[in-house]
């Protein structure tokens, strides 16, 4: 194994012609310079050096490791200085994978203060629902997840190999046309909708729709599914039917022609940040996990 210290020793010696000198220039003394190079010799299986006298010379092998040296230790340095850029947050890089509402609502808020406070720190970012995007983070395609699951989940989504950040709990809301005959109360049932046609948004938020509906003693007919919730927003506020939608999908749309109440039973999806044990070490994916938190509490 042959290490940077003695090849920047064989540098020094190769450069000044001596070990005195070389013990000179790199402020050691002479015997730690000769100990140093009959180590990287025995590293090496072969002399390095010819000494006559007072004189030595490189052998073609030192030669040709004096040679790569130069390049060697440079290396060293470049990736010495990038990490430390890492560690102390001047660099580094973060993938986040997020579903659309998180991206809308929480990260533009995380990453900006994030870019604030760590601006060498570059984050990608892109669109993914659970448990896509908790396959990408184990697969290594991701450093950070932003995911949900709704109440009585934790048993089939088993996160207990990843680190588990909580940002908030998301509350269903129900969505009427301005004109629905319930659009005015501060509450509703949902047994109170079950005639109306439905509007079903992603295939999780479908799935506990069905749940929630069955769980009320009758099965919502869906007329309209689409993973885009302005488009969910806009076919209510077309009078085309009624939904449940997470209130962090109605905080960056206007959801005009429509109007957001209370449901009940309260339902609620756990927004968290997850990682990887070894991830969560990583500086800037830490400040990411810190950053997003805090925008889940504003």
């Amino acid at each position: 194994m042959i290490e940077a210290r003695h090849l920047r020793v064989l540098r020094a010696v190769a450069a000044t012609g001596s070990f005195s000198a070389a013990a000179r220039e790199l402020g050691c003394t002479q015997p730690a310079v000769s100990q140093q190079m009959k180590a990287l010799e025995q590293s090496t299986g072969t002399p390095l050096l010819i000494r006559t006298g007072r004189e030595m010379r490189l052998t073609q092998a030192g030669e040709a490791l004096v040679r790569h040296a130069s390049g060697i230790l440079a290396g060293l340095t470049a990736a010495e200085e990038e990490v430390a850029a890492i560690a102390g947050l001047r660099a580094g890089r973060v993938r986040l994978v997020s579903f659309p509402s998180g991206s809308s609502a929480l990260v533009p808020t995380a990453l900006a203060a994030l870019r604030a406070a760590h601006p060498g720190t570059r984050v990608s970012l892109v669109d993914a629902e659970p448990p896509r995007s908790v396959e990408m983070l184990r697969d290594g395609d991701c450093d950070v997840a932003l995911a949900f699951r709704y109440d009585g989940a934790h048993a089939t989504e088993d996160w207990g190999d990843l680190v588990v950040r909580p940002l908030l709990a998301d509350r269903l809301v129900g969505l009427v046309p301005e004109g629905h005959r319930l659009a005015r109360s501060s509450s509703v049932a949902i047994g109170e909708l079950a005639d109306e046609p439905w509007i079903a948004g992603c295939p999780r938020c479908r799935r506990q729709l069905v749940d929630v509906c069955e769980g009320a003693g009758f099965t919502p007919r869906i007329d309209f599914a689409t993973d885009d919730y302005p488009a969910v927003i806009s076919l209510v506020g077309a009078g085309l039917g009624v939904a449940v939608l997470p209130e962090l999908a109605l905080e960056s749309v206007r959801p005009r022609g429509a109007r957001a109440v209370a449901v009940e039973p309260a339902v609620r999806r756990e927004i968290v940040a997850l990682t990887l044990p070894d991830l969560e070490q990583v500086p800037a994916v830490a400040a990411t996990l810190d950053h997003l938190a805090r925008a889940a509490t504003r």
